[in-house]
């Protein structure tokens, strides 16, 4: 019997060191090559498990044929935009253009926007609008619970359906992995069109595991948008445990919501394989709120060529006067942002960040740890929420940019989910979300405070550093 231990290991070690050369071949950060490398050599067989269903890069791959993409695009949204009097701020001219030619982000003007800074704000708002739908009601989400709120939400939506309202709804299969069937298929008996966003179906090796559509883009008549880090959730209004829930929403009219229908559409074709791009989705755009609101609705993934929304995030750091202010519930940043982050803080840039005083995932704060104190040491000045957890994505720059929506500040998010933010170049909507991260300050103690009050002893310094290695991971 001991011939076929050997034969097994030689077979291990053969497919393990495939693996590895695969890694290598990749050709991504040397940080995340290594971090994988790690992964396969200290962990037999489950290391090699663990990259079949989260590892693999897809970044050079096309699951939305250029075609397709093509189609949705200049068959929809473009015939049916005109925009008078648009006037685009030259200091953010090379970013608008970034986002324009690597994605078709178009610039929208005569936005309007209502921030929602809880649940207990956010979803009646969002209950009353889809009470008030007429044509069709587009839900892009990561979680939809089956939950009180979850179900208050499917009643509502049910009720619109039953009036011949069309709803579609398109969930992450990852993310509502604890939901049982029966919970949508309450929807789809009453009409509803539900699918789960690249389903997972074990036992069979797959690494859509690792790319989940984070996205959280909700469209109603075409004329109304809701985008941020909100899902569907009894949490999102009541919190966990004892921590309030923190989070960041808005609704948006104006051209803008042409940018969230043409996110979902294509999402939708995804999952639907249908195309949509009927003038009914995209109604003449009727506001009374004529201004230069400019917006840009700014998508990423793992399978476009580029990583739109964290180039965004570097170019904004690296073009600051002033100061940039962000919010993330987890940080584990990028390389490109990590540099970003230093550079501008060492240039003499206020660069302030909130994240959560606890997260709600152990692994991540502790990862978390020593991202802190590099930009730390470089002037950037972290605070710790502790009114609750703070859920909140967003960024503020100079009194004259900022951006919400999905994307948090991590791997997760810059490389391996599919996001969504809205961009916005406007002062007034700059000055209040700037407000909003003072308030939010005025409750967060500076980390080097609480810190230097506890001092972490070498065995805790020595597991933030090891768990930082799997960071690109996480």
């Amino acid at each position: 019997m001991e011939y076929l231990y050997w034969i097994f290991y030689a077979l291990y070690i053969i497919v393990d060191a495939l693996v590895m050369i695969k890694v290598v071949m990749d050709n991504r950060q040397p940080a995340k090559t290594m971090a994988w490398i790690l992964v396969l050599w200290a962990l037999p067989i489950i290391g090699i498990l663990l990259y079949i269903f989260f590892g693999q890069n897809t970044r050079k791959e096309r699951l939305i044929s250029e075609r397709s993409l093509s189609q949705l695009t200049k068959r929809s949204m473009f015939e049916y935009i005109e925009q008078r009097d648009l006037r685009l701020p030259e200091s953010h001219r090379p970013l608008m253009l970034l986002f324009k030619n690597q994605s078709m982000a178009l610039p929208f003007k005569d936005n309007d926007v209502t921030l929602y800074t809880s649940g207990y704000a956010f979803f009646p708002a969002l209950l009353h609008a889809i009470s008030l739908a007429q044509h069709h009601i587009h839900i892009d989400i990561f979680i939809f619970e089956d939950d009180e709120l979850g179900n208050l939400i499917a009643d509502a939506l049910i009720d619109r359906a039953r009036h011949g309202v069309e709803v579609r709804v398109i969930y992450d299969d990852v993310g509502c992995w604890k939901v049982k069937n029966a919970f949508y298929e309450r929807m789809r008996n009453a009409g509803i069109d539900v699918h789960p966003f690249m389903p997972v179906k074990f036992p069979a090796f797959t690494s859509k595991a690792n790319y989940r559509n984070h996205r959280k883009i909700i469209v109603i008549d075409g004329k109304v948008g809701f985008i941020g880090g909100m899902n569907f959730a009894t949490r999102y209004v009541k919190g966990t445990g004892t921590q309030p829930w923190r989070d960041t929403m808005m609704r948006i009219t104006g051209g803008a919501v042409y940018g969230l229908q043409r996110a979902f559409l294509i999402d939708w074709y995804f999952v639907d394989r249908t195309l949509i791009t009927s003038r009914d989705y995209y109604p003449p755009l009727e506001t009374d709120n004529h201004n230069n609101c400019i917006a840009q609705v700014v998508t990423s993934s793992p399978v476009t060529e580029w990583p739109d929304i964290m180039q965004g995030y570097v170019r904004i750091l690296l073009e600051a006067k002033r100061y940039v202010y962000i919010e993330t519930p987890y940080f584990l940043p990028t390389e490109p942002v990590l540099f970003a982050l230093r550079t501008a803080a060492l240039a003499g840039v206020d660069v302030r960040i909130i994240i959560p005083m606890h997260s709600d995932t152990r692994v991540v704060e502790w990862a978390s740890i020593s991202y802190v104190k590099e930009v730390i040491e470089a002037g950037v000045k972290v605070y710790l929420y502790q009114a609750g957890f703070n859920h909140s994505k967003f960024l503020v720059s100079d009194d004259s940019i900022c951006t919400c929506g999905s994307t948090n500040v991590d791997f997760r998010s810059f490389e391996h989910d599919f996001e969504a933010n809205v961009f916005f170049y406007d002062e007034g909507l700059a000055l209040r979300m700037k407000k909003m991260f003072l308030d939010d300050e005025a409750v967060s103690p500076l980390a080097t405070e609480v810190y230097a009050k506890t001092p972490f002893p070498f065995r805790k310094r020595l597991w933030a550093s090891i768990v930082r290695l799997l960071s690109p991971l996480l």
